[in-house]
C-alpha cells in the first residue's frame, strides 16, 4: 500500500467545481492583485480567527515580516522565539533588522518554555513571538502575562495552527498580531504562495495595509518605504472556498490523529504526540518521536510510507545564524526533537486503512530493531 506524505490532489478533486467557479468569476471581473475577492476573505478570515481584522499579504513570511514592521520592530531590538520553528519566524526578525534570541521549547508540547522566555529578555527585547508548532497552540496565558508585564509586544506564528485553539480562543487572536502563512499543504493552503495577518489593532491594519502595497496609501502617494507583498485575486478566490470547508477537515485529522494513537501506543521507542488540556490541536503535522529516527524513515520509504522530519536542523545551530556563536548544547530539548522527531502522512482525506498499515509497519520495524 502507497500512503502519500500529503495528497493535495485529493482534496482539490472533492471540491473542483466549487474551485472553478471561484476563479471563474475572478477571471470575468479580472481582479487579480488584491482587490474584492482577497477583500472578501480577509473579512471571513478575521470572524473566523475571532479577531477584527484579517490583512491578506504574499506570504507567511512576509505576514510576519510586515507585522513586525508594522509594530515599530527595527534595528537594535531583540525578539524572542524559540529554535524549534521554521527559519521564517527568524528571517522576519533579521529582516526588520532586529536580532533573533532563541529560547528552547517545553518537551511535551514542543512549543515555547514560558519559563525559560522571562530569563531571555533583557533592556533591548522589544516582541515575542511563540510559535503554535505542528498545529498545537503555546501555553499564551503566561506568555502574555509575561510580555504585558515587561511592556513586550506579542506576535504569534500560527502558520500551522489554522482553527487550532487555546482554552476556546483561536490561535492568533491573543496577542497583538497573528501570522498565518496559506502555502498549499497548510490545513487552510492557497493554490499558491498567501499569508494573512489578523489583528483587533486598527493602526496596525493601516500601515499594514500600506506597507504591503509600497508603502502607498493611495496610488502613487507613499507614507512608508513598504514593499510589494499583495494577496493576488486567485488565492483569495481559492481561499474563500476552503475555509467553509476547513472546519470538516481539521475534525479529520483529529480522527485521523486519534486513529494513529490508537495503532501506535504502548510501542517501545516511540513517543507519541501530546495534546495539552489548553489546546486543541489541529495536526498540520503528526510528529512522533523515534530513538533510531533515521533508519526507521529509511525502512518506511522502502514500503513507500512517506514521511518528513520538522526539522532537522535547530535555528541555532543553521549556518545562517552561525554568527550567534551557540553551538550543541545551547537547546537540548530543541536539538533532541531535530535528532528524533519524524512526521507521519497527515491529511484531512487520510484513510483508516492507510492509518492502520502504517501503524503496523512501524510497529513491526521497532519489534525488529528490538530483537
Amino acid at each position: 500500500m502507497r500512503v502519500p506524505f500529503l495528497d493535495l490532489k485529493v482534496q482539490y478533486e472533492s471540491i473542483q467545481d466549487e474551485i472553478s467557479e471561484a476563479l471563474q468569476k475572478v477571471l470575468d471581473k479580472t481582479a487579480f492583485a488584491g482587490g474584492p475577492f482577497v477583500a472578501q476573505f480577509e473579512e471571513e478570515f478575521a470572524s473566523f480567527c475571532q479577531s477584527e481584522y484579517a490583512v491578506g499579504v504574499s506570504s507567511g513570511t512576509a505576514a510576519l515580516w510586515l507585522a513586525l514592521m508594522g509594530l515599530g520592530v527595527g534595528p537594535g531590538d531583540e525578539v524572542i522565539t524559540t529554535a524549534n520553528t521554521f527559519i521564517a519566524t527568524a528571517e522576519a526578525i533579521s529582516f526588520c533588522g532586529a536580532q533573533p534570541v532563541f529560547v528552547d521549547v517545553d518537551e511535551k508540547t514542543f512549543t515555547m518554555d514560558s519559563g525559560l522566555f522571562e530569563a531571555a529578555i533583557t533592556d533591548r527585547t522589544k516582541a515575542v513571538i511563540p510559535v503554535h508548532l505542528y498545529g498545537q497552540p503555546a501555553d499564551m496565558d503566561p506568555i502574555m502575562a509575561i510580555a504585558r508585564s515587561r511592556n513586550l509586544l506579542v506576535i504569534e506564528d500560527a502558520s500551522q495552527a489554522h482553527g487550532a485553539e487555546y482554552k476556546g480562543r483561536r490561535a492568533g487572536s491573543m496577542g497583538d498580531a497573528g501570522c498565518y502563512s496559506f502555502y498549499p499543504g497548510k490545513n487552510l493552503g492557497a493554490y499558491g504562495e498567501a499569508g494573512a495577518v489578523v489583528t483587533s489593532n486598527k493602526d496596525l491594519v493601516d500601515k499594514m495595509r500600506a506597507l504591503r502595497d509600497h508603502g502607498q496609501s493611495k496610488k502613487y502617494y507613499h507614507g512608508y518605504i513598504g514593499w510589494n507583498s499583495r494577496m493576488d485575486g486567485f488565492q483569495g478566490a481559492v481561499l474563500s472556498v476552503k475555509l467553509k470547508h476547513l472546519p470538516e477537515w481539521t475534525e479529520a485529522r483529529r480522527k485521523n490523529a486519534q486513529k494513529y494513537n490508537e495503532v501506535l501506543s504502548g510501542i517501545d521507542g516511540l513517543a507519541l504526540p501530546f495534546e495539552a488540556e489548553f489546546a486543541k490541536h489541529v495536526y498540520h503535522i503528526y510528529a512522533i518521536r523515534a530513538q533510531n529516527r533515521d533508519d526507521l524513515m529509511k525502512s518506511l520509504s522502502e514500503r513507500e510510507i512517506y514521511t518528513g522530519i520538522h526539522y532537522p536542523v535547530p535555528l541555532h545551530l543553521q549556518e545562517a545564524y552561525s554568527y550567534m556563536g551557540l553551538g550543541r548544547g545551547s537547546f537540548p530539548v530543541s536539538e533532541q526533537c531535530a535528532d528524533e522527531i519524524v512526521s507521519l502522512p497527515m491529511f484531512a482525506e487520510l484513510t483508516g486503512e492507510q492509518i492502520a498499515y502504517v501503524g503496523d509497519v512501524i510497529k513491526q520495524l521497532l519489534q525488529k530493531c528490538k530483537a
